[in-house]
């Protein structure tokens, strides 16, 4: 089991995902240092959290996109 994230966590990372959607990668350092470009956080416990919230969303994203073209490609 993982670390539970807090909603203030999850509702931040949902907004930088909406508003910055294509600066965000798979790679947990990128993400960290563009989040630090991108917003003043308090401490950088919080930045690295929100940073590997958005690191794990990415990841999900492509894997869903990947799942998707296959089940494409297997009905035609």
């Amino acid at each position: 089991m993982g670390r539970i994230k807090t909603k203030q966590i999850k509702r931040v990372t949902r907004q930088l995902l909406a508003l910055y959607s294509e600066r965000f990668t798979s790679d947990f350092v990128q993400n960290r240092n563009m989040l630090a470009s991108l917003t003043v956080t308090h401490s950088p416990k919080l930045r690295n959290l929100i940073a590997g919230h958005l690191t794990k969303l990415v990841k999900a994203q492509k894997t869903k996109l990947a799942a998707e073209k296959i089940v494409q490609k297997i009905v035609l």
